[in-house]
């Protein structure tokens, strides 16, 4: 189960975009090291490596310099990208509750020779270290978010809904909108614009890893009050707006 001490850093953490150019003490690598030891995956059938990686073994246009990078390479299945955004994310909250800055580079790129890792494939990065920023917000309007029934018409889950209203998103984009009852949301992603389809063809990559990480806020959401949560596939119809993704049984 994903530690529902995470919850309340959702209504703080905050990307940070300037970082200490010095390395993290020793004893706090140390601690993420076993966090990642620990970390529950979307998918259990898909494997994954979390790889702690050095100032210099990142790079990529748009890549932001930071002490330490965490790289996440998966078995390139369908759900890969779902379940690595809900992997990441785990790491994300985990270091914000730590007081570490951390940012994710949809742009960031290893190094040739850690494009791969024991068979597995390069999907995605954070940045973290110390932040030379002010590492969390003071306030939830400090948020840029949709309005919570612009992203959901479920009724009687606004607590629930609120953790995915807050989730970070490529471009802040919040692609997400839940339909259904508190006891079965059905979670859809909104598709790419003809515009951005031509001029921003990552953004195919992006919104599943985006869609994992407000999964993983649902996740923690439901843990926090209470709640059992499962998700499943299922054979549900999308539409021109919005595609299906996966549904959330909660009780």
């Amino acid at each position: 189960m994903i530690n529902s001490e995470l919850y309340p850093v959702i209504f703080k953490r905050k990307s940070i975009r300037k970082f200490v150019k010095e390395p993290l003490e020793e004893s706090i690598i140390k601690k993420l090291k076993g966090h990642i030891s620990k970390l529950e995956p979307l998918f259990e059938h898909i494997k994954t490596e979390v790889a702690i990686l050095g100032e210099n073994e990142i790079g990529g246009i748009f890549s932001i310099k930071a002490p330490h990078y965490i790289a996440i390479y998966s078995e390139e299945k369908e759900g890969h990208l779902l379940n690595a955004g809900y992997l990441l994310q785990q790491l994300d909250l985990f270091l914000s509750k730590e007081g570490v800055g951390a940012l994710w580079l949809g742009m960031g790129k290893p190094q040739e020779n850690l494009d791969a890792r024991n068979g597995l494939k390069y999907v995605i990065t954070l940045a973290f270290g110390k932040a030379d920023e002010e590492v969390h917000r003071n306030s939830i309007s400090e948020y840029k978010r949709k309005e919570l029934d612009e992203i959901s018409s479920v009724e009687g889950a606004e607590k629930l809904i609120e953790a995915v209203r807050l989730a970070p998103s490529s471009t802040n984009n919040q692609p997400w909108y839940l339909e259904g009852t508190e006891s079965e949301m059905i979670i859809y992603c909104k598709r790419l614009s003809f515009f951005k389809n031509i001029f921003f063809p990552l953004m195919k990559k992006f919104l599943p890893i985006d869609m994992g990480i407000a999964l993983c806020h649902l996740k923690i959401a439901a843990n926090n009050f209470g709640k059992e949560i499962k998700f499943k596939k299922e054979d549900k119809p999308s539409n021109k707006n919005y595609e299906y993704i996966i549904t959330a049984h909660i009780k």
